[in-house]
């Protein structure tokens, strides 16, 4: 199975925004690490795309670069056991939301419905940077399109930092 293309994601980016253009870089923007030098942004406006599959369904959380996804809230919101929340692998990336790891994006998915969720961490920022099809194209994107592109509904999905943590918590 192919994957989809850059092209694909800026159809659907274009459906909510004419302006917004996927760039390409020559260096990879696989990781938030790398994408965050590569576009020259704060590590937090990454929005990486992870791929899980809930209880057999395919979900998309789209989280800050600067956090890590907490499987136990992802259990919680689904009201499933953690067994049942398991990151999708390669393939089902592919088969499922058309990408490989590294360059899924928030829009633009093989399969129609897939319900995203978005950290709630991110709005902290005006602009995001999301992948666009492959491990070398981003684009730029405010929250607010970017919720409304991507349908999602912003939850708290990420772990709390050991140092975030208080006293009485």
């Amino acid at each position: 199975m192919q994957p989809l293309t850059p092209a694909d994601v800026q159809l659907a980016i274009q459906a909510f925004d004419a302006t917004i253009q996927v760039q390409h870089y020559e260096t990879s923007t696989a990781t938030s690490e790398l994408a965050a030098a590569a576009i020259g942004c704060e590590l937090g406006q990454i929005a990486k795309s992870i791929c899980f599959v809930v209880d057999g369904q395919p979900v998309l959380v789209v989280a800050s670069g600067d956090q890590l996804v907490d499987d136990r809230k992802l259990a919680a919101y689904f009201s499933v056991g953690r067994k049942k929340v398991k990151l999708a692998k390669p393939e089902e990336c592919l088969s499922i939301f058309g990408y490989l790891p590294g360059g899924v994006p928030p829009v633009g998915h093989r399969t129609p419905g897939i319900k995203v969720l978005l950290d709630m961490t991110m709005q902290r920022f005006a602009i995001m940077y999301a992948a666009a099809g492959t491990s070398q194209d981003n684009f730029g994107v405010s929250i607010a399109l970017l919720e409304k592109m991507t349908g999602g509904t912003f939850v708290d999905v990420v772990k709390i930092a050991a140092h975030d943590v208080g006293e009485n918590d």
